[in-house]
């Protein structure tokens, strides 16, 4: 069962495409990681599915509804981020039991293992938290409202890796034992990549892949060899970045969908690229990159 499907979604800011004529669908009880980098409309796809914002042009639907003013999308999905802003007249612990009343599945018995365990205080108000704090705060009670559907948007914005740490394996052990649909946007895959089963990999307001985690870290293979061996062996295959390590050597990568073994018996070298990075090759400025602007 789908919870999200998309087709041909465009978000439009002053003649600017934010989402550009996106289609796809998320599978319930998965963990997705929206991927992109600064800019690439992750925020406005999540606050659309979320209800937040409305849709320029195209179909969106969440749990079979549109989203936008559906109560029962905004009682069943919760979406979570650094600029969450909560009522300064209540108290964390206050904000905790208004958690409780509102959202069905609410667990109190979790939310207030994990306030303890981050060291918070009950009579603690949200506005005066220093910006890592309230977005652990922010994490404790997304996590503990079990919505059907969880959108973070960043959800580690300002936490020191102690806290990232832990808070990846909480995610992980609670959604084992609780499974629903979870978005997680992030620019950084690589620290959380354990916790994905899918990927959507979005730039400038397009889909560029879509797919099984494992699948992404099995996509390209980078070779390494002579740059007229290397060069030559290049002429059918899919090249996502290319460069030179030194004189007369070429190092490039590609897409693997083809036996490497055969790249290896004419002496070319193969290393494994990592999931993050094919998704910066893959959205990778076309004229070049850092270095070619420094010449």
């Amino acid at each position: 069962m789908n919870v999200i499907e998309t087709t041909g979604l465009t978000k439009t800011y002053k003649g600017m495409r934010a989402i550009d004529d996106l289609t796809m669908h998320i599978k319930s009880n998965t963990i997705t990681g929206v991927i992109g980098r600064n800019g690439a409309g992750k925020t406005t796809l999540l606050k659309i599915l979320a209800g937040y914002i409305k849709e320029t042009t195209g179909r969106v639907n969440v749990f079979s509804e549109h989203p936008f003013n559906s109560l029962y999308v905004s009682a069943n999905s919760i979406f979570i981020d650094d600029q969450m802003v909560f009522p300064d007249a209540l108290t964390l612990g206050e904000l905790l039991k208004e958690g409780e009343r509102f959202y069905a599945d609410w667990d109190m018995t979790f939310a207030k293992n994990l306030f303890d365990y981050f060291s918070f205080h009950p009579n603690q108000r949200h506005k005066q938290l220093s910006k890592g704090k309230k977005t652990t705060f922010n994490m404790i009670f997304g996590l503990a409202t079990r919505c059907t559907l969880t959108i973070f948007d960043e959800p580690t914005t300002g936490m020191d890796a102690a806290v990232r740490k832990d808070f990846y394996r909480v995610l992980l052990k609670d959604y084992l034992a609780h499974p629903r649909t979870i978005l997680i946007s992030s620019h950084y895959l690589d620290e959380m990549d354990h916790l994905l089963e899918d990927v959507l990999l979005i730039d400038e307001g397009q889909q560029v892949l879509h797919m099984p985690m494992d699948d992404l870290k099995a996509y390209a293979v980078s070779l390494i060899g002579p740059a007229a061996v290397v060069g030559q062996w290049l002429h059918d295959k899919t090249v996502l970045a290319k460069k030179q390590p030194a004189p007369g050597m070429m190092q490039a990568v590609v897409k693997k969908d083809f036996p490497i073994e055969q790249a290896e018996k004419i002496g070319i070298k193969t290393v494994p690229v990592n999931a993050g990075d094919v998704c910066i090759h893959l959205t990778a400025k076309t004229k070049g990159g850092i270095d070619d602007v420094l010449q």
